[in-house]
């Protein structure tokens, strides 16, 4: 087990997805992120069934920056709550490991 997450966040838009990746490469919170989309999500909010185009924000960032990626995402992502949920890192490749930790002042 390494000590890397793979975070995922829904966005509404690519510009808002674009504006969280970018923050948080610059403020070395992760050391990458992937955008994909848009998807189509279906959810229930506040009793009704919803539909909606989001696109998927993905990054790869050490546990220790978890509570600084979910503060600047609940800061600049317009949904009152976000998806935003974190799957641990079994296994990565020693050099990709030491990247990321390195690009993240970890």
């Amino acid at each position: 087990m390494t000590d890397l997450l793979l975070i995922r966040i829904t966005c509404p838009s690519r510009r808002v997805a674009e504006e969280i990746a970018d923050a948080a490469v610059e403020q070395r919170l992760a050391a990458c992120a992937n955008l994909e989309g848009p998807v189509t999500s279906t959810y229930r909010w506040k009793g009704v069934v919803e539909h909606a185009f989001e696109f998927v924000l993905w990054m790869k960032a050490p546990e220790s920056r978890w509570s600084q990626i979910e503060a600047l995402v609940n800061e600049l992502h317009p949904y009152e709550v976000p998806a935003i949920v974190a799957l641990p890192c079994a296994q990565t490749s020693a050099p990709y490991a030491a990247w990321v930790n390195a690009n993240t002042d970890s």
